[in-house]
């Protein structure tokens, strides 16, 4: 059995995100899809170096126009039977914008930025930027790199945490791509370890709280830092499902997975390590607390009513903290790696608009974007693998992490959706077939058809 199909090179038009792989490869212990020989046979962390040539820069995509917002949304909900006009009802978080949404520019000027730190340390390495959504497509840009020369890419996706839609989903459409082109065998791609926890990633989010709770403090005299100020650390809900199977089967995360466990430590070693920063301001000596008030939220709940999903909601929660005695509120988007959609949506305006209806005084952090620290962490990670840096020496700021090189079997499956070939990973599960995948798709066009407009979430399912 072949991990991909026959080459299809050139054979495609441009422009297009690509169908669904069809390949499947579900014997036990089987090798790894379209790996280095390092990664091949799934190790948890690679030990031997890697000669990359070539950086992938993943994300999810975004139109740049309003005539782009239909066609992305379609790409985005592919296969779940939503028509056009229920795609409308959700658009016009992109049609606030101009029909633009901002990640595509952000992974541009992120793009640039890691170039020129690769060039600081003399560093020879292209970088290949491709979406899953929109234009680039992942498909178009392989072919670039093989055309360039590469046959061995480290993928950096723009996500920090382990869920179906933040890694696994970002590895299946690396297949598809594959497949599409018709570049298995000529072209591998590994994939850097879930950042959440590297030091690049959390200083800018340390940064963020310690200057909120300043300004904050320095705003109001009276204001009590201990019982008045709450921190929110907010991030993407999810189903409860995909929640419960983040991160490899059997791992002990409970009930809602390694996603949440991942944010709750990051969290708790941020607020830990802004307190710290705050007791060496000496502008507010003597009114910083022993501990921050601080909990985990979640955010742009999507999907049918039906389903759970991962709780307590922002909006809710900002709206009973004067009941609690809080008179302000740092809101931290601890889930993104940028300001994405759902950071200028649903924050900046929704969050905001909750806070100003509770008499709250609002502050949200950045998020890492380009802040120095995040692109040097970015290249490090990549570094990390090309030269099998030991565990022992790899940098994580929680006892969680380092996290896996390589996903382990079943890691972030979505068994809504049934099984779908995946590179930079073993087996989804063991058993997995394509006629369950077929079954699934099957299930879930009927539920959406048969179902009222009452019954349906405000938006479909998806995270950018």
């Amino acid at each position: 059995m072949t991990d991909v199909a026959a080459p299809q090179t050139g054979s495609q038009p441009k422009g297009r995100k690509p169908g669904p792989a069809t390949f499947t490869r579900v014997e036990v212990n089987a090798a790894v899809s379209a790996a280095s020989a390092a990664a091949k046979f799934g190790p948890e962390h690679t030990t031997e170096p890697v000669a990359y040539d070539g950086i992938l820069l993943a994300s999810f995509g975004g139109p740049e126009g309003q005539d782009e917002v239909i066609p992305f949304l379609r790409n985005v909900t592919a296969g779940r039977g939503i028509p056009d006009e229920r795609l409308e009802e959700v658009a016009h978080h992109y049609r606030h914008y101009g029909g633009v949404s901002p990640i595509n520019e952000q992974n541009r000027q992120l793009k640039a930025s890691i170039e020129r730190e690769l060039e600081r340390r003399g560093i020879d390495l292209p970088v290949f930027w491709g979406n899953r959504n929109s234009e680039p497509y992942f498909n178009d840009v392989l072919l670039d790199a093989r055309e360039a020369g590469c046959s061995t890419l480290i993928a950096v996706a723009t996500s920090a945490y382990s869920s179906f839609s933040s890694c696994r989903q970002y590895r299946e459409d690396f297949a598809d791509a594959l497949e599409d082109t018709g570049l298995g065998g000529q072209l591998t791609i590994d994939k850097v370890r879930a950042f959440f926890d590297h030091p690049g990633f959390v200083a800018p989010f340390i940064e963020g709280v310690r200057d909120a709770v300043l300004s904050l403090a320095q705003e109001d005299a009276q204001l009590d830092l201990a019982t008045e100020v709450e921190v929110l650390f907010t991030t993407h809900s999810v189903p409860m499902a995909d929640a419960a199977n983040s991160g490899p089967p059997g791992a002990g995360f409970g009930e809602s997975g390694a996603y949440a466990a991942q944010h709750l430590a990051v969290a708790e070693v941020v607020a830990l390590a802004a307190l710290q920063e705050l007791e060496e301001d000496t502008t507010i000596s003597g009114r910083v607390p022993e501990q921050l008030s601080w909990q985990l939220v979640y955010q742009s709940r999507s999907g049918p009513p039906s389903q759970p999903w991962l709780e307590p909601d922002i909006n809710d929660v900002i709206a009973e903290l004067p009941s609690k005695g809080a008179k302000a509120v740092v809101v931290v988007p601890i889930g993104f790696v940028s300001d994405h959609m759902e950071v200028l949506w649903d924050l900046d305006n929704e969050a905001k608009d909750s806070a100003a209806d509770a008499g709250l005084a609002f502050r949200r952090t950045p998020t890492p974007g380009i802040h120095a620290k995040y692109v040097e962490g970015l290249v490090d990670l990549i570094l990390e693998r090309r030269d099998a840096t030991p565990v022992g020496e790899r940098p994580a700021m929680t006892s969680i992490g380092p996290w896996f090189d390589v996903c382990r079997p079943g890691c972030c499956a979505n068994k809504r959706l049934g099984f779908k070939p995946a590179v930079s990973g073993l087996l989804p599960w063991p058993g997995g077939s394509a006629r369950e995948a077929a079954r699934s798709r099957s299930r879930r066009r009927r539920r959406w058809r048969g179902s009222s407009s009452a019954s349906r979430a405000s938006r479909p399912s998806w995270c950018e």
